[in-house]
């Protein structure tokens, strides 16, 4: 039988390479673009939906627009009824739909971030939120108070979604960083500070400490056993003791010149941390857990990070006392209970 010529005997190949090239070509084919839908538009809603819709967006950040927001809003915290009056008209400009409902808004979209800036409505937004099977990203603080917070986790798991909540100050690259730094060896320690200003409907930290609290735990690892607060009109400080002796510190600032910063101590040196490096980090974040479901702050580093600032109101509470994590969470775990059977 008569061998076949070079060039028919490379067509399989050469077919095998065609094939696999076409299937390298689909594999490479831009990820669908999430509708997000946003509830609240009183807190970061303009500036993040800025990032999200920007035509010239790249990376994460192009695979995720802001396509409709329920307004929202809560009459009796004017800095909320400020920003929306702010908000809302700029948002529209950038393509966002407004509508009447929740219930309007999920039609619509693919994916829920609940940016209200009032903690207590977070709970009831959810309520309405989580039936529809979405993921969502709900905005600090999570709830307006921990037993809220723990409600959130049991409804969500009530209704199988994923969902995350953190402060954008967790994923400044100071602090992500800093326990893979090798100047500093072991952390044994860290002084974390940030601005502190009260809200009458929160706990303290829960309205804006929270910006310190959250990097101070991103940096020190969970494991917090009490904590003792010492607080004046101008200023806060609350000091954590860890099961393995370490102390993180939390500064509040009210008076002085704010900013955002650590000190963080190591067995091997002593170095700053922290600081706040945009809304960016974050949004690339929340991306991820909407493409993947899964979130990039674990619940029960959330929930002992809410459990730290209700000790520290505890401990104003008693004048300065020494209280623990267990007992806040106790408490507030059977509270949750009765919200969320």
């Amino acid at each position: 039988m008569p061998s076949l010529p070079r060039s028919l005997t490379a067509l399989p190949l050469l077919c095998c390479v065609l094939l696999a090239s076409a299937g390298s070509t689909a594999t490479a084919a831009p990820p669908q673009v999430l509708r997000a839908g946003i509830v609240g538009c009183d807190a970061h809603a303009l500036p993040w939906t800025r990032i999200l819709n920007d035509p010239n967006a790249q990376g994460k950040l192009a695979e995720m627009n802001v396509v409709a927001a329920y307004p929202g809003g809560s009459p009796d915290i004017p800095h909320s009824m400020e920003l929306l009056k702010k908000n809302v008209e700029p948002m529209k400009k950038l393509g966002v739909e407004m509508v009447d409902s929740i219930d309007e808004l999920l039609k619509k979209v693919d994916v829920v971030m609940l940016l209200s800036i009032d903690g207590r409505k977070h709970l009831p937004e959810a309520r309405q939120v989580f039936p529809a099977g979405k993921p969502v990203f709900i905005d600090k603080p999570m709830g307006g108070t921990l037993a809220e917070t723990i409600a959130l986790f049991r409804l969500a798991k009530k209704h199988d979604i994923p969902v995350f909540t953190s402060s954008s100050l967790r994923f400044a690259k100071g602090t992500i960083d800093a326990r893979e730094n090798p100047k500093l060896g072991r952390i044994v320690g860290c002084d974390q500070y940030a601005p502190c200003p009260l809200e009458p409907h929160h706990p303290d930290y829960f309205w804006y400490g929270i910006h310190g609290v959250e990097p101070l735990f991103t940096i020190m690892g969970t494991g917090c056993v009490s904590v003792t607060r010492t607080c004046t009109e101008g200023s806060d400080v609350a000091v954590g003791v860890w099961k393995d002796g370490r102390i993180g510190v939390f500064r509040g600032i009210r008076e002085s010149r704010r900013g955002y910063g650590s000190t963080i101590f190591g067995t091997k040196g002593i170095a700053p941390g922290g600081g706040f490096d945009g809304y960016e980090p974050l949004i690339v974040e929340i991306i991820k857990f909407f493409q993947t479901g899964k979130a990039p702050v674990a619940e029960s580093e959330t929930l002992e990070i809410f459990a730290f600032m209700e000790a520290a109101d505890e401990s104003k509470r008693q004048g300065g006392k020494a209280v623990t994590l267990e007992s806040v969470l106790k408490k507030a775990q059977a509270e949750a209970r009765r919200m969320v059977p």
